[in-house]
């Protein structure tokens, strides 16, 4: 039955169940500094680490407390319920780990869409099966929980889409979470840029949902590469049980947290505007064929010769990302939105052609 009875209790029970039995049992790695509960490190011979301080020499905290207890606060969310890995990537590759059984489950995911999901679904040997958006990239929630079986283990979103730009309905969402009988995991990168919040607020709400966010875009951390998973604290859980040890280096929380002093709100607000500038000089160029409306931090456009512009824009030294093999994207090239200075010589150069 791809339909999941209701009732909170029955929701938490068939998570457990949809846990593969081998990561349930799993006994997970201990770091040294899992097993010491103390929150000061006078002398430390536990680790077997270089004793000499050269501010890198000691191993991280394993479970990123401190960072967390910020992310915590910044987002809303009880620590438990927060995943942080290296990139985004981490989570999307252990979400396949613990759910799919290696050619037995399967995972469907919209097209087009980002392409993560299907490169970590072909590593861990998990079919995936793609449910083409309509010609003007809208979601029809029909097709996808159709698409499922009783061997369905996950089930992909990404709103604000990549490539598409689009955000999909709040109550389209919510009906493919509350149906579907196994995990939906709901890439929410770029929420930052969109109209609507997304559903980190109603997390509690959903115990087979996992939200997935980023630090790349509206925070500026792409280099930093911290991927943030926020779910019911028994996914959690199991994913820190099957992560590698130390997988987020010392460095990078230490960055991470000092920049989350700061906001992205000033930054965030200069790329919406720029955002509107950029879509507003670029739908009357005659090279132009449809501009996409976008909820993101980057513009869809479908063009006349999408080699031949890219090329141009080349030729300029500005790089976009041809999409145009795409299917469903055919002819269309995707456009991050820059500084004022770099979008004023985008448009100067399209203009152009």
């Amino acid at each position: 039955n791809k339909l999941r009875p209701g009732g909170t209790n029955r929701q938490t029970m068939d998570i457990r169940n949809l846990i593969r039995e081998n990561i349930r049992n799993l006994a997970p790695y201990s770091t040294a500094r899992d097993d010491y509960q103390g929150t000061e490190l006078s002398i430390a011979l536990d680790a077997n680490e270089n004793p000499y301080d050269n501010g890198v020499n000691r191993y991280p905290d394993p479970r990123q407390k401190t960072l967390k207890a910020r992310l915590s606060q910044i987002k809303g969310v009880p620590v438990e319920s927060i995943f942080v890995g290296n990139g985004s990537d981490e989570p999307i590759d252990l979400v396949y780990r613990v759910f799919c059984e290696p050619k037995v489950h399967n995972a469907v995911a919209i097209a087009p869409t980002y392409s993560m999901y299907k490169v970590a679904a072909e590593i861990n040997d998990v079919e995936v099966r793609e449910v083409q958006l309509e010609e003007d990239f809208s979601l029809d929630a029909d097709k996808l929980l159709a698409a499922t079986d009783a061997n369905t283990r996950l089930l992909w979103l990404c709103s604000p889409n990549n490539p598409t730009a689009n955000s999909f309905p709040t109550a389209t969402i919510e009906r493919i979470i509350r149906e579907f009988a196994g995990i939906v995991v709901l890439d929410e990168a770029y929420i930052d840029f969109a109209a609507e919040p997304g559903f980190l607020s109603r997390l509690g709400e959903f115990p087979n949902l996992i939200v997935l966010q980023t630090l790349s875009k509206a925070w500026g951390m792409a280099g930093l590469r911290l991927g943030l998973a926020f779910a019911d604290p028994l996914i959690v859980a199991t994913l820190s049980n099957v992560k590698y040890p130390y997988n987020v280096n010392g460095p990078t929380q230490q960055t991470v947290l000092e920049r989350l002093a700061g906001s992205p709100a000033a930054q965030v607000a200069e790329i919406l505007s720029e955002r509107r500038r950029v879509a507003a000089a670029l739908q009357p160029m005659k090279v132009v064929r449809k501009l996409y409306p976008s909820d993101a931090n980057f513009v869809l456009v479908k063009v006349d010769e999408p080699r031949k512009v890219y090329d141009r824009l080349i030729a300029a030294g500005i790089i976009v990302r041809d999409r145009s093999r795409m299917q469903g994207c055919e002819g269309c090239l995707r456009i991050t939105i820059g500084t004022p200075e770099e979008n004023t010589r985008l448009l100067e150069v399209m203009a152009q052609l």
